[in-house]
């Protein structure tokens, strides 16, 4: 861990670029003293200072908490107490413009994606410390710009670099390799990062809450293929993983989309659960590249009708019209499972 802290150091050792006093402060929240201890030092070894440490439960109990610029929950239980004071929490930080960073595990994912629709929460599932460390590194350059003067070009290329540099490390001790991220086409929906890498963002507030005949209205002009064709060559793909490790064909962003079009064709909704699961890799890097589609118009969160604390993940319709056109143009002969 040693050779991970001397590279979250230089981060912070930055400081100059945000500002002066803007070190930037946390407020954590989990339901134990052991997990709090832990989410302090990791914390504290970011850069941050903690501008308080207390139980979820006192989010409902005390209204007087102040937030800092940056909040870290542990939500272990997916209880109803534990969700009302995540939705609470959301609610503040969007307002307040914190960075909301939540770690929950695979059976809570469903309902705590469903409390954190407001901010720009980021949601680590079963994360390591080396996660929690990159994500808590990541939400202290991106104070927001009411904190912090503006930063010049270079200035922007070296804090870039040097959270590269942590995530590299911590994904190294912690024994995950990267995400693989690749860049767009010029041609394509959506954009890649100006320096030619993809940008894993966070939900934003600019969901496009679709209604289910909004949904069913908006149909590509190019028909879908048929969903039985499109699920063929998900299991032909997943075949590979039975003969070479699952991390050398990784490439969530195109089985999100395949998992997507299917489900558009057959009219069916799919969880986030599900689509982490279909993405075939880590949920939280699953997640991340939900969040990065859904920032670049690819896809959309959707909310259950029937139960408000419940959310769907659809295709866009410039989404689906590209996915329409992209097996039109290979035409049925010319497919290739792969």
């Amino acid at each position: 861990m040693g050779q991970l802290a001397y590279c979250v150091d230089e981060i912070t050792e930055a400081k100059p670029v945000l500002g002066e006093g803007a070190r930037g402060s946390v407020s954590i929240f989990a339901d134990s003293d052991g997990s709090l201890d832990i989410l302090a030092q990791d914390s504290a070894l970011v850069g941050f200072s903690i501008s308080g440490r207390r139980a979820l439960s006192d989010v409902m109990a005390q209204d007087a908490i102040v937030l800092g610029d940056a909040v870290l929950v542990e939500c272990a239980d997916a209880d109803a107490g534990s969700l009302a004071a995540l939705i609470r929490l959301d609610e503040r930080a969007a307002r307040s413009g914190a960075s909301l960073i939540v770690s929950t595990h695979i059976d809570a994912l469903e309902d705590v994606f469903g409390c954190v629709d407001r901010s720009e929460a980021r949601i680590l599932v079963g994360a390591s410390r080396g996660e929690r460390i990159v994500a808590l590194g990541q939400a202290l350059a991106t104070l927001r710009s009411d904190r912090v003067r503006e930063m010049e070009e270079g200035e922007r290329n070296t804090l870039a670099r040097l959270t590269d540099e942590v995530t590299r490390l911590a994904r190294k001790l912690d024994g995950f390799s990267s995400d693989g991220a690749s860049p767009t086409s010029p041609n394509s929906v959506g954009s890649n990062g100006g320096d030619g890498s993809m940008r894993l963002a966070s939900p934003t507030q600019g969901y496009r809450y679709l209604s289910r005949e909004d949904e069913m209205a908006h149909k590509p002009r190019t028909p879908l293929p048929d969903p039985r064709m499109i699920k063929s060559i998900i299991r032909e793909r997943q075949r590979r993983c039975e003969f070479f490790d699952t991390e050398l064909f990784a490439d969530p962003a195109w089985d999100i989309l395949l998992d997507l079009t299917a489900a558009r064709a057959e009219h069916r909704r799919v969880s986030v659960t599900s689509l982490c699961i279909a993405a075939n890799v880590p949920a939280t890097t699953a997640l991340r590249w939900i969040s990065q589609m859904v920032d670049m118009q690819l896809l959309a969160r959707v909310q259950d009708d029937t139960d408000r604390r419940r959310a769907f993940i659809v295709l866009t319709d410039n989404a689906a019209d590209a996915m329409a056109r992209y097996f039109d143009s290979l035409g049925t002969s010319q497919i290739s499972p792969i």
